[in-house]
């Protein structure tokens, strides 16, 4: 193993630096603000709400009573309620300030507050969560729009055969004598394609039906490079079209993808158009557990590309309430297949190394920094989802083993002994660790 590979330049190691952290701060503080908000909505008061730890930078004491403060170390934040016994409102209590307490003071800590209110209070964090990731992929529906109905074409991509073939403003009739759908359902369409360019493709253009020869609607070009992949390190860039695969010439994307699979994981020399010139470059798929619509995994050897059309559609800005759910549907894809990951990994099913750590968190946040704004707010959202769903396992330490508490609370009507919540909070702090542990050490060591 190359240590030195971990780290990056110094240039590169500034941006994933600052990626982390802002990734990072905005991810736990929304977490904490749900606490502290449903607190505050369930009659439970917070003392302080953090950003950072550490030494304080700067504070302000709200009509509330509740200070905010800005530390110095920018690794997450905490929210400390009123008659906690530490800053981290892991479920201690202050015992002699709450024995000094009054009823109606006690009832604004979360020691005092009835069950329900403080179970709201914990669910609260992960729910935001999943709430901050649906807005960030609703707003990116609105801002990158969704494909107009009939398929057109807005733009041709620069590639040898589509520029002067294709027209701003051509609508897709048919492509290979085969009707052509709307963009949602164009995927399984180009799969019924003859696999091979050129292809005849029916174009309504200024009122008249013509048909031209041009590239297959999905050629070997690179729409997007996957973070921490094996295109990412041999610098791929998007708009990348791939020629060739070991000297043999590819004129879509499934040949290319077909030419890798068939590899078994072996090295491929890939030859690279860019600019108008053909370089080439040498890399090493990676094996993938990809989950399948019917909740299994199929194992893949991947490169690190998403394909694109050979032009990009027009698009129109969709109605709040399709952006909406088209945020949800990413939501709950998420966190459909995080369950299923999970299942499968402790089933040995699919690798462990599926688990990564800190270390391919900040490399995969300075990535997708790099690859613009729209795509660092995607991974915030994808990885708000993550932190959401790790939240809400039954470990104690994290909000699904408090919650796992308070439903013991509930079914025998008093809170687990403090001798038993001990322990088992111990317990908890050690499997977390020891996840973070094995997390990191695949970063290391997995490919």
């Amino acid at each position: 193993m190359d240590f030195m590979s971990l780290i990056p330049s110094f240039g590169n190691l500034a941006v994933t630096i600052l990626a982390f952290v802002v990734a990072l701060v905005m991810i736990v503080g929304v977490h904490e603000f749900g606490h502290y908000i449903v607190g505050r909505w369930s009659g439970i008061k917070a003392d302080v709400f953090s950003i950072g730890a550490g030494p304080v930078l700067a504070s302000r004491v709200d009509r509330h009573g509740t200070r905010w403060q800005v530390a110095a170390l920018p690794i997450g934040g905490y929210v400390k309620f009123h008659g906690d016994s530490n800053a981290s409102s892991s479920g201690a209590a202050d015992e002699e300030a709450i024995a000094q307490m009054s009823p109606e003071e006690l009832r604004t800590t979360m020691h005092g507050a009835p069950l329900w209110a403080r179970s709201a209070t914990v669910v609260a964090g992960p729910f935001i969560n999943f709430l901050f990731s649906v807005l960030i992929f609703t707003a990116l529906a609105f801002t990158q729009g969704v494909a107009s109905d009939p398929l057109t074409v807005a733009e041709p991509k620069p590639l040898t055969g589509v520029v002067g073939v294709l027209m701003p403003g051509d609508e897709v009739l048919a492509i290979a004598g085969m009707d052509a759908p709307d963009l949602e359902d164009f995927g399984d369409y180009a799969d019924k394609l003859p696999d091979r360019s050129p292809l005849d493709w029916t174009l309504r253009r200024d009122g008249a039906e013509i048909t031209v020869s041009t590239l297959h609607p999905y050629p070997a070009l690179v729409g997007l490079v996957v973070p921490q992949s094996a295109a990412s390190d041999a610098g791929l860039q998007p708009g990348d079209l791939i020629v060739a695969v070991n000297g043999e010439n590819v004129g879509t994307f499934n040949q290319m993808k077909a030419r890798i699979e068939g590899g078994e994981g072996a090295p491929v020399r890939l030859s690279v158009e860019r600019g108008g010139a053909v370089h080439e470059v040498t890399l090493k798929p990676r094996r993938m557990d990809e989950p399948q619509p019917d909740g299994g995994y199929v194992t893949n050897w991947r490169i690190g590309v998403g394909g694109g059309l050979s032009f990009e559609p027009a698009t129109r800005t969709p109605g709040p309430g399709q952006a909406l759910l088209s945020g949800i549907d990413r939501v709950r894809y998420l966190i459909s297949t995080s369950v299923s990951a999970v299942y499968h990994m402790v089933a040995g099913k699919i690798s462990s190394c599926n688990m990564r750590g800190v270390i391919t968190m900040a490399e995969t946040s300075g990535e997708a920094a790099s690859q613009g704004f729209a795509t660092f707010l995607s991974f915030v959202a994808v990885l708000s989802t993550a932190i959401g769903f790790l939240n809400l396992f039954p470990i104690p330490v994290l909000d699904g083993g408090h919650l796992l508490f308070h439903a013991y609370e509930a079914i025998v009507r008093r809170p687990p002994p403090d001798r038993a919540l001990n322990l088992l909070t111990l317990i908890g702090l050690v499997v977390v660790v020891s996840l973070m542990v094995f997390g990191l050490s695949n970063d290391i060591f997995c490919e």
